[in-house]
């Protein structure tokens, strides 16, 4: 990786890792391992966190809404807040990459169908490079299909090679 590429964590918060998402502790084992390894190599680590508004379990200033505390940030890094899907919608994200000459992002998080569906699609827009490694986006089952279907339709079939590159966690830390 190079100077013009961040990883984003988004919504990885309390409330939503409690509820038990679809294969939520290899998801948070491979963001652990991004996080240390973009730490070692010079890779801004940056966090988006949604606030739902008052009386939701992602309220903020709630213990919900805190960052999860498995892979928590340091105090020096860059936290994004967000009411919409979307990372960029009216949250300063993408003056602020673009202050940093950023062109690739490392997306994580949750939810796989909402957030960071919404966050790639615009990312793609906005023509950043995204790259999605895999195992590391959740979702919960819905009345119509499971978090492993979510998971596996918006990886593999929506996003890969259409929106971004969804690579094996390995390839991307070569």
């Amino acid at each position: 990786m190079m100077e013009d590429t961040v990883l984003l964590v988004i919504d990885v918060q309390t409330a939503l890792m409690e509820e038990h998402p679809c294969n939520e502790e290899k998801v948070i084992e491979n963001i652990q391992k991004l996080i240390s390894y973009s730490r070692n190599n010079g890779i801004e680590v940056i966090y988006v966190r949604h606030d739902d508004g008052p009386g939701t379990e992602l309220e903020n200033n709630t213990r919900g809404w805190q960052i999860f505390d498995k892979v928590a940030p340091k105090d020096t890094d860059k936290i994004f807040e967000k009411n919409f899907n979307s990372a960029f919608r009216k949250t300063g994200l993408k003056e602020y990459l673009d202050s940093k000459n950023i062109r690739k992002l490392i997306l994580t998080g949750l939810q796989t169908e909402y957030c960071i569906d919404a966050t790639v699609k615009s990312a793609f827009e906005q023509e950043y490079e995204v790259i999605i490694p895999e195992e590391t986006n959740s979702t919960f089952d819905n009345p119509y299909l499971t978090g492993k279907q979510l998971y596996e339709f918006f990886n593999y079939t929506l996003w890969n090679n259409r929106f971004a590159k969804v690579m094996p966690l390995e390839d991307i830390m070569k």
